[in-house]
């Protein structure tokens, strides 16, 4: 168990991460984090040798696509009754917080296969092998995907403030 503890625990904000960036809620993100990692205790026998980080990425990943695909079936539904403040009241003014929601927008446009494939790679620096491993998709389709998402990134970044604009070339 303690074997366990040392080697998920520093994982967790990179899962975290990883599920903000997904799901787009930092509620859903969080239960779907705390699902990866129950799943991850009740079968931590059943892992094969080599990286638990790319172990947990998969698991977090399969439960995200489950999670789509229910949602595109059931739609979402939140009763008004629960709806809070933070449903009905608008964004903030801040510019950072609207460049942020802008980025986030322009992401969440992006295809999920796209988007997946990005986020690995610029972000939680997954090499192009590892994340053809943990997508279960050849390397030469993550390059693809990874050249489609920058350059309609770029696209749609072309459309924002100059001073708002991200370097997209810069990425891995």
């Amino acid at each position: 168990m303690k074997d366990m503890l040392v080697q998920v625990e520093p994982l967790i904000p990179s899962l975290r991460r990883y599920a903000r960036a997904l799901m787009r809620d930092r509620t859903t993100a969080d239960d779907l984090v705390q699902d990866c990692l129950e799943r991850a205790v009740s079968r931590w026998h059943q892992r094969r040798d080599g990286g638990v980080r790319a172990w947990l990425f998969t698991i977090l990943h399969n439960l995200a696509v489950s999670q789509f695909r229910q949602a595109a079936t059931r739609g979402r539904h939140m009763p008004i009754d629960d709806a809070g403040e933070r449903e009905l009241a608008s964004a903030a003014a801040q510019e950072h917080r609207l460049i942020y929601q802008d980025v986030l927008n322009k992401l969440a446009r992006l295809p999920e296969e796209q988007r997946a494939v990005l986020l690995l790679v610029a972000v939680e620096d997954f090499s192009y092998a590892d994340a053809a491993k943990l997508l279960d998709v050849p390397v030469g389709t993550v390059m693809s995907r990874l050249s489609r998402a920058r350059e309609r990134l770029q696209q749609e970044m072309e459309g924002a403030a100059p001073g708002n604009v991200v370097e997209l070339r810069s990425m891995k």
